[in-house]
C-alpha cells in the first residue's frame, strides 16, 4: 500500500479517535468509547506501516501538523469551538511546514 495512503489513513483514525474522546466523557459512554479504542488501533496500525518507508521525524511532523489542523477543524464543526487569529495564523504556519518538508525535504521521499 502505498506510504502516503497509509499515513493519511493513520491521521484520519487519529482525528476520530480524539474527536471521539470528548464524546467518551471519560470513557462513561460506551461507543464514543469503542470508536476511540478502535480508532487509536487503526491510527497507531498504519503508522506503523507508514515508518517502514518514511523516516520517524519526517512522519510525525506530518502527523502532527495535519492532525493539529483536523482536530482543530473537528472541534469548531462539531463542539462548536472558537478559533482566533493566533490560532488560524499559527494553523497556517503549521501547514507551511507540512508543504516545505514535502516540497523542498529529500527526507523521506524515495
Amino acid at each position: 500500500m502505498n506510504k502516503w495512503l497509509c499515513l493519511a489513513i493513520a491521521i484520519v483514525a487519529e482525528t476520530i479517535a480524539t474527536s471521539a474522546l470528548k464524546s467518551s466523557e471519560g470513557f462513561t459512554r460506551l461507543w464514543p468509547s469503542v470508536l476511540v479504542a478502535v480508532g487509536y488501533v487503526v491510527a497507531f496500525y498504519f503508522l506503523s506501516v507508514t515508518l517502514r518507508s518514511i523516516p520517524v521525524g519526517v512522519a510525525y511532523a506530518i502527523w502532527s501538523g495535519v492532525g493539529i489542523i483536523l482536530i482543530a477543524t473537528a472541534g469548531w464543526l462539531l463542539f462548536g469551538q472558537k478559533l482566533d487569529l493566533p490560532a488560524m495564523i499559527g494553523m497556517g504556519l503549521i501547514i507551511t511546514g507540512v508543504v516545505i518538508m514535502n516540497v523542498f525535504s529529500k527526507v523521506g521521499h524515495s
